[in-house]
């Protein structure tokens, strides 16, 4: 004879959890739901979540969805997925979001920093708010009209319609640069700028151009390109070949291009940074992979991502989101050195 089927398990409930911490069902959907700070103590939380994993509760998200109006989701738009510096984003992002229950669903503009399909004309009804870098400029005029919360990452801090905005300290990023090859003793400076319209490129070179104004003798020119390997190579190549004398420095907007600059410097028989200092900006793994390693500026990307899900938490809840813009660091590596002559 057979024996009978044994009974499904149960999933537990919130007031399993609720009984088990010995705490009321009301204590519980506060602290799952992260705010519980200021009303309830910090043990008793922890408890609570300890229960929770011990039971191995998760929330009925869709249950929960209904009834808040919520679908506990946010669109993160970056310019391309293909640059390490937005993955990090992402990841920060999504650590925090996944404590509160939260997803993140990742729009990248197809065409990098260019136009952008629509990505909001089939999703509107199914998000929360949105995070975006000021850098997917087409993409984001998608948002007119809508109610979304917006979130604008590395964005002008007078521009309209954000309703939070999480910066990094650019322009401190730049002048630790330019003060780093000024104390070398360089003074004939090429910026190889990134040819985007975005405030971040904006606040680089304006704090580039002021810095070394401050210095008596030194001399800025400025190519643009594109923020590929081989567009950095052909633009340094035309700093380098230019008429009159040839700079010793090139201080360029990303990583990517510094690379592109280091490959234009063997190849007119230049070394760096004997005859010629390199500059990047992202500390990407790419600035450990070049030899003779990048000196750049490390943008604590992830910390970026933390910040900005954590601001739509509190825009979403009615709470002030944290200001200040978040710093950057100088990292001196082997693409920098004394000047020629000095």
């Amino acid at each position: 004879m057979s024996s009978a089927p044994k009974p499904a398990a149960t999933r537990p409930t919130s007031r399993d959890v609720a009984r088990a911490a010995g705490v009321s069902q009301a204590t519980v959907s506060l602290v799952l739901g992260g705010k519980w700070p200021g009303r309830v103590s910090d043990a008793t939380a922890e408890r609570v979540r300890a229960n929770a994993r011990e039971l191995g509760y998760r929330p009925n998200l869709a249950a929960r969805s209904l009834r808040l109006g919520r679908t506990r989701t946010a669109l993160l738009v970056v310019p391309a997925l293909t640059h390490e510096f937005f993955a990090r984003v992402y990841t920060g992002a999504a650590r925090v979001a996944v404590d509160h229950d939260f997803g993140v669903v990742l729009y990248p503009s197809p065409d990098g920093t260019g136009p952008a399909r629509d990505p909001f004309a089939s999703a509107r009804a199914a998000l929360d708010g949105v995070i975006a870098s000021s850098m997917a400029t087409e993409a984001l005029g998608a948002l007119g009209g809508t109610e979304l919360p917006l979130v604008m990452l590395d964005s002008d801090p007078s521009g309209p319609g954000a309703s939070a905005r999480v910066n990094l300290d650019i322009a401190d990023g730049m002048r630790q640069v330019a003060e780093h090859l000024l104390a070398l003793g360089h003074r004939r400076f090429t910026h190889v700028a990134a040819a985007v319209d975005s405030w971040t490129f904006a606040v680089r070179a304006r704090a580039l151009r002021e810095t070394l104004a401050a210095v008596p003798g030194t001399s800025l020119r400025v190519v643009t390109s594109a923020l590929e390997v081989a567009d950095g190579l052909r633009a340094a190549e035309t700093a380098l070949a230019a008429p009159g004398h040839r700079p010793t420095a090139l201080v360029c907007d990303g990583d990517v291009l510094a690379a592109g600059a280091c490959k234009a410097a063997r190849r007119l028989g230049l070394r760096v940074p004997d005859d010629l200092s390199v500059s990047g900006f992202d500390d990407l793994a790419l600035a450990t992979a070049v030899e003779p390693e990048l000196t750049t500026v490390r943008l604590p990307a992830e910390q970026v991502g933390e910040r900005g899900m954590a601001a739509l938490l509190a825009v979403l809840d009615g709470r002030p989101a944290a200001t200040g813009s978040l710093p950057v660091e100088l990292v001196v590596r082997g693409s920098t050195a004394r000047a020629p002559g000095e």
